[in-house]
Order: C-alpha cells, then sequence, then structure tokens
C-alpha cells in the first residue's frame, strides 16, 4: 500500500516509538508515518487483515455524521484526537453545509499539530491545538480553543476512533462527560469505538501492546459505548456498526466499530 516514503522528522517527534495517529495514517494509505509506524500497522494487518476498509469504513462515518450534524445547524466542531490530516476533513465537511463552520483540531502527536498547521495555517476559522484529550480541563482552558469556539451556543464534540485509546482506568465516560458539561444543550458528540464483538480486535489490542505503541487499543461491547453517552439523547439509528450509520450508498461492510451521534438536550 501507499506509505512508504519516508517523511522528515519533525521537531518533537519520537521515530523510535509507533504512534497510533501515524499507523492510522498507514491503514488510509497515508505518507505521514515512519517504519516504526509501518512495521506495527502490518502486524495489526497480520491480527485483523480487514484493517484497511475498517479505516476507511470509519473515516466515512465521520463524514456522513458531520455532514449530518452542521445540516442540523451546528456550525462548530471541537475535534479530539484528530489524527494525521486527509482528504474530507471535518471543516471541508463541515463548510459544505455551514460554510462559516469553525473547527479545533485537537491531538496530542506533536506531528499531527505540524501537518495540521500546514493544512490550515491560513484559515483563521480553524486551529490547531497540541493537548491530550485525556485532560478536558487542559484543552477546554486552552486559549485557541477559546478564542476560536463559543461555549455559549451548540458545539459538536467528535471523539471518533480514539476513546479505544483510553482504558478503563483513564475513565473514558468521565472525559465524554466533562466535555458534555462544558457545551450548552442543543450540542453534538459524535463518536465511533472499535468493537469487542469484532473477536479479532481483541487480537489487534494484544498487537498495539506487543509494539509498544504510544497508546493501547481497547475494544468494548456495545453497551459499554452506549454508556460513554449516558445523559446524553442517542440519536436514530442508536448505536451501530460503522457500514450502518445512516449509509449513503457503497458502504464498507464491517461489524469491527460501533457508531454513534448524540445530543445534549439538557
Amino acid at each position: 500500500m501507499e506509505g512508504s516514503a519516508e517523511v522528515p522528522p519533525a521537531a518533537g517527534v519520537d521515530m523510535t516509538t509507533p504512534s497510533v495517529a501515524r499507523m492510522y495514517d498507514y491503514f488510509l494509505g497515508g505518507k505521514d508515518n515512519y517504519e516504526c509506524d509501518r512495521l506495527a500497522a502490518q502486524e495489526v494487518v497480520r491480527a485483523l487483515p480487514t484493517v484497511e476498509g475498517v479505516a476507511r469504513a470509519n473515516r466515512a462515518f465521520l463524514q456522513r455524521a458531520v455532514r449530518f450534524v452542521a445540516e442540523a445547524g451546528i456550525d462548530q466542531f471541537l475535534d479530539l484526537g484528530t489524527g494525521l490530516p486527509t482528504q474530507g476533513n471535518v471543516h471541508e465537511v463541515a463548510r459544505a453545509a455551514r460554510p462559516g463552520a469553525r473547527v479545533a483540531y485537537v491531538d496530542n502527536d506533536p506531528l499531527v499539530a505540524v501537518h495540521a498547521r500546514a493544512l490550515v495555517d491560513a484559515d483563521d476559522r480553524t486551529a490547531v491545538v497540541q493537548a491530550d484529550l485525556r485532560e478536558p480541563d487542559e484543552v477546554l482552558d486552552d486559549p485557541q480553543v477559546r478564542a476560536l469556539i463559543d461555549f455559549g451556543r451548540p458545539v459538536c464534540v467528535l471523539f471518533v476512533a480514539v476513546l479505544h485509546f483510553v482504558p478503563d482506568e483513564r475513565d473514558p465516560a468521565g472525559i465524554v462527560r466533562r466535555f458534555a458539561e462544558a457545551v450548552p444543550p442543543g450540542s453534538h458528540v459524535i463518536l465511533s469505538h472499535a468493537a469487542v464483538e469484532e473477536r479479532r480486535n481483541v487480537n489487534v489490542g494484544a498487537t498495539y501492546r506487543s509494539q509498544s505503541a504510544n497508546a493501547a487499543l481497547v475494544a468494548r461491547t456495545r453497551e459499554q459505548v452506549a454508556g460513554l453517552l449516558d445523559g446524553l439523547t442517542i440519536l436514530e439509528p442508536g448505536v451501530v456498526p460503522l457500514h450502518e450509520w445512516r449509509p449513503a450508498g457503497g458502504e464498507y461492510v464491517t461489524g469491527a466499530g460501533w457508531t454513534a451521534v448524540a445530543r445534549k438536550d439538557r
């Protein structure tokens, strides 16, 4: 697959520890990854041969969900654990429906920050923040986030393919709850998550650990994923596989991930 060319090193980037963001970039056929990422990603492919299709399905879900939320009237997006830029980024999809949409991208990988800033450098309606979603107050208090996002108006908070890298001891439900508390009624949450029901995901989690990646993968059940959205109204069609959330046609069929879009009603 694509992604064989070595990208130049960026300041502060660890080129020896596999990064889950750069591995995801590899699965999508990107070039923003290093040899350590490709070797680790290839081990994941051996554990879950469909992972490249799953990554594309997840990206397609993201785009459908952002379009849905934007068409519902939301024009502010906080994308947590955004990953490396690729085609059909959140601001591009949102602005097709809401031309003035504002997007704050947040990731703790310095390479993500470098590439995302290059993409949106001249765009005063986007911001790229290097911060860790596991520290919600750090994100919410960031000056760039505060300057761009008006927390007095509805916001869409995205947790796309990221909470399965947050172990139970770091309280992923509490992280979602803290961000939900920070936004007003009418706000939305977009979420996708690795499904433990896809039994090979257990092997994928073990592979991430064995490759000493910068985060380990923890697949969860449908009920556990629904629990992450406790207190929010999960919109139709509910918590469903990647290809079943409001399909547009031609979706890659996979049971490897759960998806949901929820709304804060009070």
